[in-house]
């Protein structure tokens, strides 16, 4: 798979544990920073990395602020993007099941110990269609208005 990953100031720590496990199952990671623990904006951050997600040049992006809310509200700004903030197996799970989620927001400060096992449920998970499509189909007809 290949994944754009990126981060804000306080999410680095946990952005290189997650970049570290990506590559370790061979995933083709890209690393959209920041790099360092300076204040970034991490509207910034998750714009770039849902445009490459939408665009198709990535298959999923995993963004990484304090608390993961700040990243998923911006991602879920470019259209065809469906964030999810996960915090723990059971969500990361159904937000690929039930909402064929493509960004997965974590937060920094807060899920490191969890942090293999729920990127590790995102991403072996398959949507499941059926019902679930229906309503995507509303939700993507609402980034139409």
């Amino acid at each position: 798979m290949r994944i754009a990953v990126g981060s804000d100031h306080r999410g680095v720590t946990l952005k290189t544990a997650v970049i570290s496990l990506l590559e370790a199952k061979g995933h083709e990671v890209k690393d959209f920073g920041t790099g360092s623990t300076e204040p970034t904006d991490y509207p910034d951050v998750a714009g770039e990395v849902a445009l490459a997600v939408a665009g198709g040049k990535f298959d999923y992006g995993i963004l990484i602020c304090g608390t993961g809310i700040g990243m998923c509200i911006a991602a879920n700004k470019v259209r065809g993007i469906r964030a999810a903030h996960c915090h723990d197996t059971f969500t990361a799970r159904r937000a690929r099941q039930h909402n064929n989620a493509n960004v997965l927001c974590l937060g920094g400060e807060q899920d490191a110990e969890r942090m293999p096992d729920i990127v590790t449920t995102f991403l072996d998970t398959e949507f499941e269609g059926g019902r679930h499509q229906r309503r995507l189909d509303k939700i993507h007809s609402l980034e139409q208005a």
